[in-house]
């Protein structure tokens, strides 16, 4: 087996991995919350209804840019949970992605990765969100890569298609220096095995000891990974240590 400071470049997966979309998407569904006071879904529920509804939205219309589709995505959880909104709301929600807050622990940790491997982020959003929220990551990634880019969501092949074939033109990396860095089984372990690459599991909602699955997609298979980790912190402290 590999050791993690034996790859060049770490592919991160941003919100989810990076950004803690799961409380960005909570706090941004608050406003449809308080006008249904009568019918109020649990965190949970909510997470897993968003989790569905945008992997649908983004089957269904892979060439729609994110705040287009979150607002849609926002008018189906609605629908789901029998909750009144209407086209400002929807747009609300679609427009919040840039104020979704990093994790505590990315910022430093990626200072401390930036010092050992290039960083790139390969994200299922549009180019102004993801400068949105770089600006909370505390470094200069390599290269991004976003699906508004692509025309495509992950899991789709063609978003590890366009990552690679960057990669290589952009960067001169093959697959084998990949280390793709991901907390998301759904969009990017289950495809990033596809292609063959390694993959380090930042497994933040513990689902390998049984946690909830949240805003993620379920897979009916969990995939092997090459490394586990809790946090991104975790991960950097290990690289330190190697």
């Amino acid at each position: 087996m590999r050791r993690l400071t034996d790859y060049r470049v770490l592919t991160f997966d941003c919100y989810g991995t990076l950004i803690d979309w799961e409380c960005g998407i909570w706090d941004a569904l608050q406003p449809l919350i308080m006008r249904n006071p009568g019918s109020r879904p649990t965190r949970d529920d909510a997470l897993c209804a968003f989790a569905q509804c945008e992997s649908t939205q983004e089957r269904t219309t892979p060439g729609l840019r994110y705040p287009d589709l979150l607002a849609r995505v926002h008018a189906r959880v609605a629908k789901r949970f029998d909750l009144n909104t209407d086209e400002e709301l929807d747009a609300a929600f679609g427009a919040s992605l840039p104020h979704w807050p990093a994790f505590p622990d990315t910022a430093d940790a990626l200072r401390i990765l930036k010092r050992h491997f290039k960083l790139v982020i390969l994200s299922n959003v549009h180019r102004d969100g993801i400068a949105a929220s770089n600006r909370k990551l505390g470094v200069e990634f390599d290269a991004i890569y976003t699906a508004e880019d692509v025309g495509a969501y992950k899991p789709a092949d063609a978003n590890f298609e366009y990552l690679l074939a960057h990669l290589k033109s952009d960067l001169g990396l093959e697959p084998s220096d990949v280390l793709h860095t991901a907390q998301s089984l759904y969009h990017d372990h289950v495809p990033a095995k596809r292609f063959g690459l390694a993959t380090a599991w930042i497994d933040r909602q513990r689902l390998s000891e049984g946690g909830s699955w949240g805003a993620t997609g379920r897979v009916d298979e969990m995939p092997k990974t090459d490394f586990v980790f809790f946090s991104l912190g975790e991960m950097a402290e290990a690289v330190e240590g190697a």
